[in-house]
């Protein structure tokens, strides 16, 4: 025993020792040299392991929907806001004198606009062998779309339904809308909605299901299905969703339907309540309220310990405005259209933890002018608000997640993302 106790005062007092003998400018160059060849080899371990999303297959940027009759159409070419967006940010980059945008064009992440909305409301499902979950949360998503928003007009000479035209609904309630509040624009036009079902690569028959739901309701081009090759995770299907959403709001959900989905309403209206000058606004569903009811008690005591954990570890690494969220993993967000090129073209999660890399970027989203009551501009915000909105949630089975082997990825994830940001591994840039 004696002999470690010597060991340990051995290893203490050694630095000291050195300390105390050592010239002062000897001992800070040796300091700084430390100091840079720990933040050098960080630096270096950051590019090797953070995620890095793979690229877009040609196949995936098609999408299948049902036809009229009822069959499965052939594989059709995805509208993609993204990929205009690009182009026009790289000409722009460059400053090519031959480029179609000419120098000095707003692109969208200093404020710009991207495509204008085609309806009025874009719904991500993320799913990876979900056929014996997601049939009741597609007949409650589509109960309420059909109800609160309506089905989108046909284009003239197209057909929808089995009657040969699609079902289309009478004048409904509407919801606040996102850009009314922004008095440089007119308020959305676009009315219906689309479902977006990725398919990341499921081994089971998870697009057979949903075709099959959409030929019996009549969804004809209103669900559309997008399979993936290869899975890619739930953070990649929901950023490839976003970039193929035509919606003046963009929400995910997750295909479990743990979420109602009748709250959705008060994700537009929260949306509405945050949305700044340049009609930029998040609203995300929150479980917060629900901790101590009977639906979280009644969880395992680890599954409970290992939430209120990873909640700690979130509060330290996150940034400020990210950190004072209560729940950042419930799978029901909402996003206004305008706020998608601040946040859509830098992700680079794919695992768990792409929530949170989403509250991250809108909470650092560049400056957007303040509006006065007549539309003049008074003043700059930075960042993207995010409203977080109670829902009601309950537990279902089936869920793909280990609970403790995900959940120590989950946290390790989050600091390899925090540092990669923090570092500049990954920074607002085009890849």
């Amino acid at each position: 025993m004696d002999g470690v106790w010597d060991f340990f005062q051995t290893l203490l007092w050694a630095p000291l020792g050195f300390a105390s003998e050592t010239p002062l400018h000897t001992l800070i160059l040796v300091t700084i040299t430390v100091v840079t060849s720990l933040a050098l080899t960080v630096y270096v371990v950051l590019h090797l392991i953070a995620p890095k999303p793979r690229a877009v297959l040609p196949s995936e940027k098609t999408y299948v929907t049902t036809n009229p009759d009822g069959t499965v159409s052939s594989p059709r070419p995805l509208p993609c806001w993204y990929d205009r967006w690009f182009a026009e940010r790289h000409l722009h980059e460059k400053d090519d004198p031959s480029a179609a945008v000419p120098k000095g064009f707003h692109v969208p992440d200093t404020g710009g606009e991207i495509e204008p909305a085609e309806v009025e409301i874009s719904v991500i499902i993320p799913a990876y062998n979900e056929e014996d979950r997601i049939l009741p949360t597609l007949e409650e998503m589509v109960d309420y779309l059909d109800e609160r928003f309506g089905r989108p007009q046909p284009a003239a000479g197209k057909g929808g339904s089995e009657n040969g035209t699609n079902k289309t609904s009478p004048p409904v309630p509407r919801h606040r809308l996102v850009f009314k509040g922004d008095r440089r624009r007119a308020p959305v036009t676009a009315r219906g909605y689309e479902i977006l079902i990725v398919d990341d690569g499921s081994r089971d028959r998870t697009a057979h299901v949903a075709l099959e739901f959409a030929a019996r309701r009549g969804l004809h081009d209103v669900l559309r299905v997008i399979r993936l090759e290869r899975n890619r995770g739930k953070g990649g299907g929901v950023t490839h969703g976003f970039r193929h959403a035509r919606g003046a709001y963009v929400l995910f959900a997750d295909a479990d339907g743990a979420s109602r989905f009748s709250d959705l309403g008060k994700l537009v209206e929260g949306c509405e309540d945050v949305v700044d000058g340049s009609g930029r606004g998040v609203a995300i569903g929150s479980r917060a309220h629900l901790v101590g009811s009977e639906a979280v008690v009644k969880r395992s005591a680890i599954r409970n310990f290992l939430m209120r954990s990873f909640h700690f570890v979130l509060m330290i690494l996150t940034p400020p405005a990210t950190s004072r969220i209560r729940d950042t993993q419930c799978g029901f967000k909402l996003f206004s259209r305008a706020a998608l090129p601040h946040i859509v073209p830098y992700m680079h999660t794919e695992g768990w933890i792409f929530d949170i890399e989403m509250l991250m970027l809108a909470e650092s989203a560049p400056a957007t002018p303040v509006l006065a009551s007549d539309g003049a501009v008074i003043g700059t915000t930075y960042g993207i608000r995010v409203a977080e909105i109670p829902v009601e949630w309950h537990e279902v089975g089936g869920s793909k997640m280990s609970l403790v082997r995900d959940s120590v990825k989950m946290a390790l994830g989050l600091a390899v993302l925090r540092a990669s940001w923090m570092l500049g591994v990954y920074r607002r840039r085009l890849t």
